[in-house]
């Protein structure tokens, strides 16, 4: 953390982490299974987990910018004006994937129709291991189980996330560790992944046409094009990509941008070096799923790479790295280039 901390003051950004505000309280209320994230009193997110009968697996809701506003989509769970209502598993901020063991991690929501033939897993929360609040720093670290069909442990997962905020800034680094049960399982390559967010609408990308996007079981779902007032995001890599032609291209970051109100932001999701698969694929569309996704070579090229299949020996563990990064303000490739060293 404390690393983390110095490479974004040596990028240029104005951090004051370890002034006497920007303090980072995290507070669990068990009966709401919910651990709230707050900066000198201000909500800033929550790891929310309210089983499988509501959500099927802990997210991070709602994610705020410095300036108070909501970088994500409020449906299905808190439903805001004009937004689009598609999609019902993309919640918040999460982390999962289509196709374990022929599992599909993604898909599954209690909206899930007839159309989605599974078999679908469920990830389910099992413990906060520890909060720790700090001044402009938190950490908080989690456990949960992924389960298959029958409810049996495919996997176990250690999360840890670490929250940063500044006078401008705010930021989650979330550290994921996957150990297999007592199997062999397979990731294998499949859009639907890995690390995604599920953008507010003002984040969005201007669409002018309604769309029809097909997920890896062939359901079709139609996103309709809306009224664009106040809609403004735009995508752009490090590999220097934008708009719609991200998805599908390899980069070691994405930068979103638009304006929330008053406040424009720059909002970006930072893959690690460490990490399988690394630089990893983008899973970003216009109408504000963002994720990135480096398990499915063959998916994202048409088949030109090589399937990956990424299998996880029985009691082995593997380690993911992401950074979110969300700056009022613009945030230039140089300092990302810095801030992308950790």
């Amino acid at each position: 953390m404390r690393q983390f901390i110095r490479t974004i003051l040596l990028a240029g950004l104005t951090l004051p982490a370890l002034a006497q505000s920007n303090a980072i309280k995290i507070t669990h209320d068990e009966a709401q299974k919910r651990v709230s994230v707050t900066v000198d009193g201000k909500p800033f997110t929550a790891y929310i987990y309210p089983g499988p009968t509501v959500l099927k697996k802990p997210v991070l809701y709602p994610i705020m910018s410095a300036g108070g506003n909501f970088i994500t989509r409020g449906w299905p769970l808190d439903p805001r004006p004009g937004e689009r209502i598609d999609h019902p598993h993309h919640v918040g901020m999460w982390f999962n994937y289509g196709d374990v063991n022929g599992h599909d991690f993604w898909n599954n929501s209690t909206a899930i129709g007839p159309e989605h033939k599974g078999p679908f897993g469920t990830i389910v929360h099992t413990g906060v291991k520890t909060m720790k609040n700090g001044n402009g720093q938190g950490e908080l670290v989690v456990t949960a189980d992924w389960l298959d069909k029958d409810g049996k442990v495919m996997l176990q997962e250690t999360t840890t996330y670490q929250f940063q905020a500044g006078a401008n800034n705010r930021a989650i680094n979330r550290i994921s560790t996957l150990k297999a049960a007592d199997k062999d399982v397979v990731f294998k390559d499949n859009k639907e992944g890995m690390i995604a967010l599920r953008m507010a609408r003002q984040l969005e990308q201007p669409s002018t046409k309604p769309e029809v996007f097909t997920d890896a079981q062939g359901v079709a779902t139609k996103v309709p094009a809306l009224n664009n007032e106040g809609v403004t995001g735009l995508y752009h890599t490090s590999a220097g990509v934008e708009g719609d032609a991200v998805w599908g291209t390899r980069a070691e970051w994405t930068k979103l941008t638009g304006k929330l109100g008053n406040e424009s932001v720059s909002v970006v999701l930072m893959d690690h070096p460490k990490n399988v698969g690394y630089p990893t694929y983008w899973h970003a569309r216009g109408y504000g799923l963002f994720a990135a996704n480096p398990l499915a070579p063959s998916v994202f090229t048409d088949g030109k790479a090589p399937a990956m299949n990424y299998t996880l020996p029985a009691g082995q563990s593997v380690t993911f790295r992401h950074r979110l990064l969300i700056q009022s303000g613009d945030v230039s490739d140089a300092n990302l280039a810095k801030l992308n060293k950790w």
